[in-house]
């Protein structure tokens, strides 16, 4: 069984930055697994935000996030990053690492693709 465990978020003004981080321990091949970040605002569905293979060069982001935040992943500590830059209000949301195990397919951007899941950490944008 894989554990996801996020930290990062917190409290900042619009057009500041963030870096969330994601630790994976427990069974399983970390290196293998695709990694997501997923969002949930308060009162919506939760939301791909951006996720990576196994080699930092496969990546792929949500529209809303396109150049204002970066995936990357060391595999040799078990962690995925997401650095968030330039944040807006609409950015606040509960972030959500999550692993994907089905290591031949294209990036998923769906919930019910990914098998493991984070509790999540606060990020919110606001003055």
């Amino acid at each position: 069984q894989v554990q996801l465990v996020e930290s990062g978020g917190g409290l900042v003004q619009p057009g500041g930055s963030l870096r969330l981080s994601c630790v994976a321990s427990g069974g399983g091949t970390f290196s293998r697994y695709t990694m997501g970040w997923f969002r949930q605002a308060t009162g919506k569905e939760r939301e791909f935000v951006a996720a990576v293979r196994w080699s930092n060069s496969i990546t792929k982001y949500a529209d809303s996030v396109k150049g204002r935040f970066t995936i990357s992943r060391d595999n040799g500590k078990n962690t995925v990053y997401l650095q968030m830059i330039s944040l807006k209000p609409e950015d606040t949301a509960v972030y959500y690492c999550a692993a994907d195990a089905s290591v031949y397919r294209p990036i998923a951007t769906s919930t019910n693709e990914y098998d493991y899941w984070g509790q999540g950490t606060q990020v919110t944008v606001s003055s």
